[in-house]
């Protein structure tokens, strides 16, 4: 468990994460400058993936100053290290991004699409981070690795099935024979009559 920020920072400058971070910085400043101005209008992955890469940066400065405030409330300041300085910059900038681009993707695209595809790709941004950062990977085995991907990947699938079918019109369901009836003119098809069986 961290007990401080200068320990949490030590874990942020692990050369695994500082890959990490640079690596997606570079991808968010690709999609920014360039992808953006191209397909941001047409593809909502362009706006969705900008959150969600910055937004991963963000929950782990979030971390930073969650440990900063409680040991600070604990009578332990924190605040008088730049890293928390740091990191209260990097939830700013990336608070901000994460806003205007969310925003500008539900101002084009549909909202019940748009939200899955957000809540899939920062779940999965933030997982990543959080593994590449905490090193989850090395307490646990193979079968546990296998069963939270395959829990994780059902939830995933589930909102994304919840959200995507939100608009789609069912049938009324309050007579079985609408959903008997079948169309006329197919061949030997004909509607059913329930009341007649």
């Amino acid at each position: 468990m961290v007990q401080s920020v200068q320990e949490l920072w030590s874990l942020a400058l692990q050369p695994e994460f500082v890959v990490y971070a640079l690596s997606t910085i570079a991808m968010v400043l690709f999609l920014i400058f360039y992808v953006a101005p191209l397909l941001g209008a047409t593809n909502m992955l362009v706006y969705i993936g900008i959150c969600s890469l910055v937004g991963s940066l963000s929950v782990m400065s979030c971390k930073v100053l969650g440990i900063a405030l409680k040991l600070t409330f604990n009578g332990n300041n924190q605040f008088v290290y730049p890293q928390t300085y740091f990191s209260l910059a990097v939830v700013a900038v990336s608070v901000i991004t994460q806003m205007n681009y969310l925003n500008k993707a539900l101002d084009l695209f549909n909202t019940a699409l748009v939200t899955p595809f957000y809540y899939v790709l920062f779940t999965m941004a933030t997982v990543l981070a959080s593994v590449i950062m905490f090193k989850d990977w090395e307490q646990q085995t193979g079968p546990q690795i296998v069963s939270v991907m395959c829990g994780f990947t059902t939830i995933l699938c589930g909102t994304f099935m919840l959200h995507a079918t939100k608009e789609v019109d069912l049938p009324n369901l309050n007579s079985w024979s609408s959903l008997l009836h079948l169309p006329r003119g197919s061949g030997s098809v004909q509607r059913i009559d329930l009341a007649k069986l």
